[in-house]
C-alpha cells in the first residue's frame, strides 16, 4: 500500500499542535511530516513527543521560503510522491512585522508550497490557512467570494497575507483548494487555555493595569466595531470538517463569529469577569491614537500596542454564508462569544504573570 503522508507547516504553533492529532484520528493510514525550521526542531520534537502520536509524526527540518523548501532534492521527490494532502499555516503573524521578512515568509513561503502542491501528484487538498484581514481597510459586509476591491492594509502583515492568498486563489484551477480565513483567535472556549497573552489579551492586559493601579478602567475609543474573535477550538474543528470533506474542494470560508458582539461589549464583558466592574469612562479614540504614536499613552493601556486598538474601531463585518452552510452540515458552528469570556478571562487570571504567555518583545 503506498504511503499516505500530510504535509504540515506551522508546527509546533499552537493550533497545529492541537490539529495534527485530529488529522491523524481522521486519515488512520496517514502519517505527518511536519516542516520545521532548523532552529524550531528541537521545540518541535518535544511538543510532539507530548503528543503521543509516536512515528506517524515526523519531524522534518526545512525551511518553506527556500526553493523546495529547503529539502534536498531526493527529499522532496520522495515527499512529492507520497504526500496526499498539505496543510499550510506557517506565516508570521506579528502585526508589526517589517515588509521584507513579512513577504519572504507570507508571500514568497506560500508560492514555494504551491509550487510543491503541484509536484504531487496524489495530491487530494491543498488546506491553507488565511485570514479574514486579507479586506485590510474595507468596510461595510465583506464577502468569502471577495479578495481584491482596491483595499489599503492596516499593517504588513495584512498586505502580505493578501498577495499570498492571491497566489492561491490563482493555483486553484489545478490543485483542490480550501482557503479558511480565522479572525482574530483566542483561547478554547470551553477551557481558555491559549499559548501566549496578545490581541484581544492586551485589553485584559489594560483592566490588569487598572486594577493593579486601583485606578478607573477606561476604555481606549468608542469601539462601538463589531470584534471578530473566534475561540481555537472552532477554528480546529472547522479545517478537520474541511479536510475530510470533498465538498470543501475550492472553497473560502470567513471562520468568524456569524453574529459578533461589539468590541465594547466585549470589553465590558472583560471588565466584569476580571474586576467585576465597567469601563468608568470612555477616550476618545483619535486622543488615544495620536498619544500611542507618540508612546504618551501605552503604560495605561497595560503595554497595548497601536497596531492592535486599531482593530477595535475597525467597522467591518465578514459574511459567513459558506461556512455556515457547508460546517453546519457537520454539526459546526462558531460559539458566540458571550459563552467564553469566562474561561478566557480565568486562564488569564490563572497565568497573568507567567512569562511563558508574554508575546515576544519587538
Amino acid at each position: 500500500m503506498a504511503a499516505r503522508t500530510i504535509l504540515f507547516t506551522g508546527f509546533p504553533g499552537f493550533i497545529g499542535a492541537r490539529l495534527i492529532p485530529l488529522l491523524l484520528d481522521q486519515d488512520r493510514d496517514a502519517t505527518v511530516v511536519a516542516l520545521v525550521e532548523p532552529r524550531m526542531v528541537e521545540k518541535a520534537t518535544a511538543v510532539a513527543s507530548e503528543l503521543g502520536t509516536g512515528d506517524r509524526l515526523r519531524i522534518q527540518p526545512g525551511d518553506i521560503t527556500a526553493p523546495h523548501l529547503g529539502l534536498s532534492e531526493s527529499d522532496w521527490r520522495r515527499l512529492a510522491e507520497d504526500t496526499v494532502a498539505v496543510h499550510h499555516l506557517a506565516a508570521v503573524y506579528d502585526l508589526a512585522v517589517p515588509l521584507a521578512i513579512a513577504e519572504r515568509v507570507n508571500v514568497e513561503g506560500t508560492q514555494n508550497v504551491i509550487d510543491f502542491c503541484r509536484a504531487c501528484s496524489r495530491l487530494e487538498r491543498h488546506n491553507y490557512v488565511s485570514t479574514a484581514y486579507v479586506a485590510g481597510l474595507r468596510g461595510g459586509t465583506v464577502r468569502e467570494a471577495d479578495l481584491w476591491a482596491g483595499q489599503s492594509f492596516k499593517n504588513h502583515y495584512e498586505s502580505t497575507k493578501f498577495a499570498a492568498e492571491v497566489l492561491v486563489r490563482a493555483s486553484m484551477d489545478e490543485i483542490p483548494t480550501t482557503i479558511y480565513r480565522p479572525g482574530i483567535v483566542v483561547g478554547d472556549s470551553r477551557t481558555g487555555v491559549t499559548q501566549k497573552f496578545d490581541g484581544p489579551y492586551y485589553l485584559l492586559r489594560t483592566i490588569q493595569a487598572a486594577v493593579g493601579r486601583h485606578s478607573p478602567i477606561v476604555q481606549p475609543g468608542g469601539m462601538t466595531a463589531p470584534f471578530n474573535v473566534v475561540p481555537v477550538d472552532f477554528v480546529i474543528d472547522a479545517i478537520v470538517t474541511g479536510a475530510g470533506d470533498p465538498d470543501f474542494a475550492g472553497e473560502t470560508l470567513h471562520l468568524v463569529d456569524p453574529d459578533p458582539i461589539t468590541a465594547s461589549d466585549l470589553y465590558a464583558r472583560m471588565c466584569r469577569a476580571y474586576a467585576d466592574r465597567a469601563p468608568a469612562f470612555k477616550l476618545p479614540w483619535g486622543m488615544v491614537d495620536q498619544s500611542l504614536r507618540l508612546s504618551l499613552m501605552r503604560h495605561l493601556l497595560g503595554g497595548t500596542p497601536r497596531e492592535s486598538l486599531i482593530y477595535l474601531n475597525h467597522q467591518v463585518r465578514y459574511d459567513t454564508s459558506r461556512a455556515t452552510e457547508l460546517l453546519g452540515r457537520h454539526g459546526v458552528t462558531c460559539p458566540p462569544a458571550s459563552t467564553y469570556v469566562g474561561p478566557m478571562v480565568a486562564f488569564f487570571r490563572e497565568h497573568e504573570d507567567d512569562p511563558a504567555f508574554a508575546p515576544l518583545k519587538k
